[in-house]
């Protein structure tokens, strides 16, 4: 069987540690960086063979796709002897951020995260994976693929670090690819991560992790999609929760479900983002207890397991910065399922991912409407 893998590797200490990993475990590997090709120039294709273009020199700094990125996965590469290519997935880029554009102008809290993983880490990769001859892709994601020796089937649960654990953005890859998939770091601490690049000689064991969206300079949504879009009329009203109106606001994109920060208003007490309207061009606000919620609908349902029953059991995650929470589940239909919290859920999101567990075991999971 072949132990061929193609690893995205985006510069970081964990794309980079899960090359050594797969190295030290006689893989071959061979590693990809993405970019999104805003300003490179393409260059010839793989190999010669009609496979993806190719870029070899990084041109600008952007987000974690940039030069400096490009050039820290490159030089990882060269120090285990791997084969590397820099590839302009320009495209594919794009697709996430018409996605994230059309969410946040929608009124709603956009994942690109999750559909980065979708569309291009486990979609265009295991392309180009077949295309080079590999059996398996690998990442740096802290999550984990166990197999059942017994039946064969293989199946997604959270990472060993509680603090890291990135399972939440994964629920949505095609169950088929599960097979696979390597996850070297899953199974580790962060910090035993770092000591291990350190013990490596890697120059990114103690590079800082990248919380930014790699599209989105210094965080700025609101200008992101004033360049990306040119849109404008978006400003409107703040409203409570009985449709008074309480102030303007300067651009309803500017704000997200549960926002307390940021609102350039300000009252006696405490206000949270509870809504946007986007048709209105209003954004609602109210107290934290106006944020909890015990009903949600999820659409798009994507199953890593057999599908369950109608009704089932489960706990719930509605951002992956969030405690997942006992939830029922009932299906409505092929593709929207209702859940009911134990007890109401501060704070969700139109928009964002609602994923389903067992224990450490991710079922599947839907978009929060």
């Amino acid at each position: 069987m072949s132990k061929r893998v193609v690893l995205a590797m985006s510069g970081g200490v964990d794309s980079s540690a899960a090359a050594v990993l797969l190295h030290r475990q006689g893989y071959e590997v061979i590693g990809l960086f993405m970019r999104s090709g805003e300003t490179e120039k393409t260059a010839c294709a793989v190999s010669g063979d009609g496979l993806l273009p190719v870029l070899d020199t990084p041109t600008h700094k952007q987000g974690c796709c940039s030069a400096e990125d490009a050039a820290d996965a490159r030089r990882v590469a060269d120090q285990l002897g791997i084969p590397f290519h820099s590839l302009n997935f320009r495209d594919s880029f794009k697709r996430i951020k018409d996605y994230f554009a059309d969410e946040y102008l929608a009124g709603r809290t956009p994942n690109p995260c999750v559909q980065c993983n979708n569309w291009l880490k486990f979609g265009k990769l295991w392309t180009f994976a077949e295309q080079v001859g590999a059996d398996h892709i690998a990442t740096g994601h802290y999550a984990r693929i166990l197999k059942d020796e017994a039946t064969g089937q293989h199946s997604l649960h959270c990472g060993s670090d509680p603090k890291k654990d990135q399972s939440y953005v994964l629920f949505g890859i095609r169950r088929e690819l599960l097979s696979k998939i390597l996850l070297p770091v899953g199974g580790y601490q962060k910090p035993e991560i770092r000591a291990f690049a350190e013990e490596a000689g890697l120059r990114v064991a103690q590079k800082k992790d990248s919380y930014e969206i790699c599209f989105v300079p210094n965080d700025d949504y609101a200008g992101f999609l004033k360049n990306y879009r040119g849109y404008a009329d978006t400003e409107g009203d703040f409203v409570d929760t009985e449709g008074n109106v309480l102030g303007q606001h300067a651009g309803y994109e500017k704000f997200t479900v549960g926002q307390r920060k940021g609102l350039g208003i300000t009252f006696g007490e405490p206000r949270f983002v509870i809504s946007v309207n986007a048709e209105r061009r209003q954004v609602v606000l109210g107290q934290r207890e106006d944020l909890a919620t015990s009903a949600i609908r999820a659409v798009d349902l994507n199953w890593l397991v057999d599908r369950p029953a109608s009704s089932f059991e489960c706990s719930v995650k509605v951002r992956y910065q969030q405690q997942s929470k006992d939830c029922t589940v009932e299906l409505l239909n092929d593709n929207e399922a209702l859940i009911t919290p134990a007890e109401p859920i501060i704070g969700v999101a139109p928009g964002q991912a609602a994923v389903f567990y067992d224990g450490d075991w991710v079922l599947g999971g839907g978009w929060i409407q």
